[in-house]
């Protein structure tokens, strides 16, 4: 067998020049040239992780000599704040934490409780939100809620430990994970999720375990389709199981029925289990889909991603992001940072997921230009 060539990109030496609008006085409504507003910003604190799963930080390619960016590259919480209050200003409401793994920033309690305190122009809080492995939670949860986190979504992509020590690729045992959910639920962090990416022949054997063992616990476990996400996972559409045939597999199993999405922009499917009356049983929970390889969402994607060093990227599948940290450490006012987010999201017209059949397969291409999952977040 040959080796396998991965194609690499240092998006963290290159960016967009951003751009300016006149006036753009922000109104809470920023629409984007295909009418999607801005609501959900996510916000990369860091690019490290101890996991080095193979969808996302393969250990061949971030070893012991891989350069990750040093701490004065990394927006300080300030930082990160004060860019955070302007999205708010232009109507984002809910705010994600990811990294890499964001539990291994230094003090990041300090930054959830500076989020916390941001309300939107009519005084309401905002949701605040995280996404982690689960490696540190249990020490940090009770932190965490203290300091303003509401929820939290955990990654865990099987119950088997073999194989779930295999995907992390560190040795990392699920029950740890586990104790971090249990934590993250005895602290009140909720509702909690539980991302499951899903690669046949890898895990799929974990569908059903997954929700038998969530099942009427409250918490949501979610399927999600193993994606083309940068340049360095080995991405092959053979691997891809569609959320159709994962549904199937569960609807084997479990008597299930449709949900309706809970607000817009929402990226996850929802089914529900049923009772005996063949209706939605509230008590027996929910399991959500993430399609973006079978179904694309993008018609009603609401998010902007911030990367640890200050670059906004505007689609999970985004080859360049534009420098906002330039721009705040060269003493721009709160009116020159609202005027260039105003003309960044106006111009977007970002839809990678519909148009992923048309493009060209060729991985030299336009696949290793693509930023690398662990560096915008998920």
């Amino acid at each position: 067998m040959g080796e396998r060539v991965i194609p690499l990109v240092d998006h963290r030496t290159a960016a967009l020049a951003v751009p300016f609008s006149a006036g753009a006085v922000p109104s809470g409504v920023l629409v984007d040239a295909r009418g999607r507003p801005l609501r959900d910003l996510r916000i990369s604190i860091t690019d490290r992780c101890n996991f080095r799963c193979s969808y996302c930080m393969p250990k061949e390619v971030f070893d012991s000599n891989y350069h990750y960016l040093p701490h004065s590259a990394l927006l300080s919480f300030e930082e990160i704040t004060r860019l955070a209050s302007r999205f708010v200003a232009h109507g984002v409401r809910k705010l994600r934490l990811t990294g890499g793994e964001p539990l291994l920033r230094k003090g990041m309690e300090a930054l959830v409780e500076q989020l916390a305190a941001l309300r939107t122009p009519e005084g309401q809080p905002l949701d605040i939100t995280l996404t982690t492995n689960g490696s540190l939670l249990a020490r940090k949860a009770a932190a965490l809620k203290a300091a303003g986190l509401q929820r939290v979504t955990v990654s865990l992509d099987g119950l088997d430990d073999v194989t779930f020590r295999s995907m992390n690729d560190v040795d990392f045992p699920v029950a740890s994970v586990l104790a971090g959910i249990d934590a993250a639920r005895a602290a009140g962090l909720g509702p909690i999720k539980v991302n499951m990416v899903v690669k046949r022949g890898t895990n799929d054997d974990q569908i059903v375990p997954m929700a038998r063992h969530f099942r009427g616990t409250g918490i949501v476990l979610r399927f999600i389709e193993f994606m083309d996400v940068g340049a360095t996972n080995g991405w092959r559409m053979q691997e891809v199981m569609p959320s159709d045939q994962v549904l199937e597999r569960l609807r084997s199993e479990f008597a299930m029925v449709p949900l309706p999405a809970s607000q817009v922009g929402e990226t996850a499917q929802r089914w529900g289990y049923a009772g005996a009356d063949g209706l939605h049983d509230p008590a027996l929970g929910e399991v959500g889909f993430i399609s973006s390889v079978t179904h694309a969402f993008c018609g009603d994607c609401n998010r902007a991603r911030l990367s640890m060093e200050g670059k906004l990227f505007l689609c999970l599948f985004a080859s360049q992001g534009y420098d906002l940290r330039t721009l705040l450490r060269d003493g721009a006012d709160d009116a020159a940072i609202d005027a260039a987010l105003a003309a960044i999201w106006q111009g977007r017209s970002d839809r990678y997921s519909e148009l992923r059949a048309s493009l060209p397969a060729d991985a030299s291409g336009s696949a290793a230009r693509r930023v690398e999952m662990s560096y915008i977040g998920g």
